[in-house]
């Protein structure tokens, strides 16, 4: 019996970065996915805290951390964790600056990005929104083999940032991908929504012109 070949994408691997976003600690994680097989490769934390309350240092960290992460894993996709709505409006300010300077330093490298909101990484990994971050943590250490990381500390944050990347993962490709082929399917199965660009191309919605 002749089985039927593979195709070219079951065939290669993808590689995944995610990223919690963070002002003092940054968390980040680097997936293989393979088929089913999910090999983790990295998972740290960008640590800003000797900075300082110095912003402009920070986000200049971030960005250039970020560029050397994503030159030595080359990954595919970005999954990032969108900034949750707190009472904080100046924290938000400053969060939302970090999270756009890792999607800057990925959009750089013409990678695409995606964002998922803290209850849909709790419930893709846990099955629960409201799920704690440890939680998440013991869920992870149940599913996958994970690396030794340096301080407990860190733990957290790298776990957070390598639940994103799962939560990508489980998505198996349903999300609209920024700059893909996945747009122009977006806007022919939805003509009269205007997609927002996202990674540097400007993507119009068809209009059609009025009846003479």
């Amino acid at each position: 019996m002749i089985l039927p070949l593979a195709s070219s994408s079951e065939l290669l691997p993808k590689v995944i970065m995610g990223v919690d976003p963070g002002t003092s600690v940054m968390g980040y994680a680097v997936i293989e996915v393979r088929g089913q097989k999910v090999t983790v490769l990295c998972y740290d934390v960008i640590d800003m805290q000797k900075l300082g309350s110095n912003h402009a240092l920070k986000l200049k960290r971030i960005f250039e951390r970020m560029l050397e992460l994503i030159d030595e894993y080359l990954p595919d996709e970005l999954a990032i964790e969108a900034p949750f709505f707190g009472v904080n409006v100046q924290s938000m300010l400053k969060l939302g600056r970090a999270q756009g300077m890792a999607i800057a330093a990925c959009l750089s490298r013409q990678i695409p990005y995606v964002e998922y909101a803290p209850t849909k990484v709790k419930q893709a990994v846990t099955g629960s929104g409201s799920a704690t971050k440890e939680q998440v943590a013991h869920m992870l250490r149940q599913t996958l083999t994970l690396p030794p990381i340096a301080e407990a500390s860190k733990f957290l944050d790298a776990t957070d940032a390598l639940g994103v990347a799962l939560c990508h993962h489980y998505q198996k490709g349903n999300n609209v991908k920024a700059g893909g082929k996945s747009w122009g399917k977006f806007l022919a199965d939805n003509p009269t929504k205007l997609a927002a660009p996202v990674a540097g191309k400007k993507v119009a919605a068809t209009r059609k012109k009025p009846a003479a």
